[in-house]
């Protein structure tokens, strides 16, 4: 008899440390800039991700540091996910948190890391590094 997948019997809580980091498909766009909408004060996503993320692989270069080189990078929780609204609908962690089942293209059900990007979901190819934008252009709207 095949065992059942962690994410399927397991609730966040119960989760360890190491199926929680799984959990992340390595989209990025929890890496993307974020910016707060003065008159609603909603979080909007930027096309610009955090300098450093690597937006081929959609992966940390300082992940086990991050939080102390970058003090605006969110750090994910159960606790915290119900006020993070701006979580994509795809993103694992909300999924789980909701209630809904993980979608065939991530890595933890395909068993392979590059469906997430095959599948048009991570910000490969649509994110700018943010070390080459200035912050200035970050806010600037579109004209």
């Amino acid at each position: 008899m095949k065992k059942r997948p962690f994410w399927k019997t397991k609730s966040l809580h119960e989760m360890t440390p190491d199926e929680w980091e799984s959990l992340c498909d390595s989209c990025g766009i929890c890496c993307l800039e974020k910016v707060e909408d003065e008159e609603t004060g909603e979080i909007k996503l930027t096309s610009v991700s955090c300098e450093f993320l690597d937006t081929v692989n959609c992966r940390c270069l300082i992940y086990e540091h991050r939080f102390h080189l970058n003090p605006d990078c969110v750090e994910l929780s159960v606790d915290k996910l119900k006020h993070i609204e701006w979580l994509p609908d795809t993103c694992a962690y909300k999924s789980l948190f909701e209630g809904r089942e993980l979608e065939g293209w991530h890595p933890l059900v395909s068993g392979d890391p590059n469906t997430v990007h095959e599948a048009g979901v991570s910000v490969r190819d649509r994110a700018l590094p943010g070390q080459y934008v200035h912050p200035k252009d970050i806010l600037r709207k579109r004209e």
